[in-house]
């Protein structure tokens, strides 16, 4: 039987920073789209067709963007620790023990705390679309139920194919950035699409880096992600540039009038450290802090994007 710690630590609490980050910054993003935190307070309702006053209709709809993302991120995880452990992915492991491939839970109690994660997702998400009338949001969820399933699950499961880091972007950053923005304020911007991108991309290097760790082990069981695709030494430049493009599309909404953005430079202090580390060569369970790292530095950076767009 499986402790609560075990089945906390089969929910990867060091990937969630990744669901903070993108509902941070698109927060932000659609504050500062509607005027900043003084329209936002005194404002008329946002969007206009709404009773609510706009902070409570900000509150709303990024606590329920909030949900949907921790939901969905848990969920992947443990459909990722199902799928690897039945096919014997996670037999020989570097990092952290998985529920499935270590016995500590029988494989179809593993396989339901994912669906009700999704399940989770899924109710906060149709409240979201109500609250924000953005009926496009319903297939946009349905796919990405589906692409945090697929991602090892199913008989041809992508994240086997170097393309984890494709959807990762797409759904960790376009749409869970987009998607909180438009939600509060009806609209997508300039800086909302950077904010996404910038996000994608730390969420792409949480990734790279814990597939750079597992590149013997996934070789071995024939899993192809991007970092095997790459080797070693292309997975680890890969990472690096994943970690720095964020920063330079600070010039987007710099540019666009929120200079208070470039606060956000702040974080590449969080940065540092796991470069070295990972630019430095090391492997195996010397890069598992670097995932942690790396998603703090995601944390910090979507908040304080948030903070200065909002401003």
């Amino acid at each position: 039987m499986a402790t609560f710690g075990q089945w906390v630590e089969g929910a990867r609490l060091r990937t969630l920073p990744l669901a903070f980050a993108p509902v941070f910054a698109g927060a932000g993003a659609a504050i500062g789209a509607a005027g900043g935190v003084s329209e936002l307070i005194i404002g008329s309702p946002l969007p206009t067709d709404s009773p609510q006053p706009r902070y409570l209709h900000v509150i709303v709809c990024s606590v329920l963007a909030l949900i949907v993302a921790l939901a969905l991120q848990i969920g992947s995880n443990f459909a990722n620790d199902y799928s690897d452990g039945v096919r014997g992915t996670d037999d020989v492991r570097v990092g952290p023990t998985r529920l499935t491939a270590s016995g500590l839970v029988a494989p179809h109690k593993v396989k339901r705390a994912a669906m009700l994660s999704f399940a989770t997702a899924g109710v906060a998400g149709l409240a979201l679309t109500v609250v924000a009338q953005a009926w496009w949001f319903i297939p946009v969820g349905v796919l990405a139920v589906l692409a945090a399933w697929f991602y090892t699950g199913g008989s041809h499961p992508y994240g086997y194919y170097a393309m984890g880091e494709v959807f990762v972007f797409i759904f960790f950053g376009l749409v869970a950035t987009v998607g909180t923005g438009y939600a509060i304020a009806g609209t997508m911007t300039l800086s909302m699409w950077a904010a996404a991108v910038g996000v994608g991309m730390f969420a792409c290097a949480v990734l790279m880096v814990n597939n750079l760790r597992d590149i013997p082990t996934d070789t071995q069981a024939g899993k192809t992600t991007l970092a095997v695709v790459l080797g070693d030494r292309r997975a680890r430049v890969g990472y690096a540039v994943m970690v720095s493009i964020p920063y330079a599309l600070l010039i987007i909404p710099a540019l666009a009038g929120h200079m208070a953005a470039l606060i956000t430079v702040i974080s590449f202090a969080l940065v540092i450290s796991p470069l070295r580390t990972v630019l430095g060569g090391r492997t195996g369970t010397d890069l598992i802090p670097c995932i942690k790292s790396t998603g703090l530095a995601a944390l910090t950076y979507g908040a304080l994007l948030g903070l200065g767009l909002a401003l």
